[in-house]
């Protein structure tokens, strides 16, 4: 007898057994209740929060800039009087 085949003929059964349990229907029923769950939240994908992440960082990248030029006018508008 070859071990791997044993284990593999084990692996098997047990793959067989598990699909024809029950708890292969409690387990589809539990994340069916919890996508629906989560269906019904505000939540985002990851994707989603990455790419409102960096619409974000240039946002404030570009304010940052803005209130620089606005500082350099006024000190130059005072300067001028």
């Amino acid at each position: 007898m070859n071990p791997p085949n044993i284990l593999d003929q084990i692996s098997t059964k047990l793959s067989e057994v598990a699909a024809q349990s029950p708890a292969r229907d409690i387990e589809k029923n539990v994340r069916a209740l919890a996508t629906s769950a989560f269906a019904k939240l505000d939540l985002v994908t990851r994707e989603e929060f990455d790419v409102q992440r960096a619409l974000l960082e240039r946002t404030q990248a570009q304010l940052a800039r803005l209130e620089q030029r606005v500082a350099e006018l006024e000190a130059a508008l005072a300067a001028g009087d």
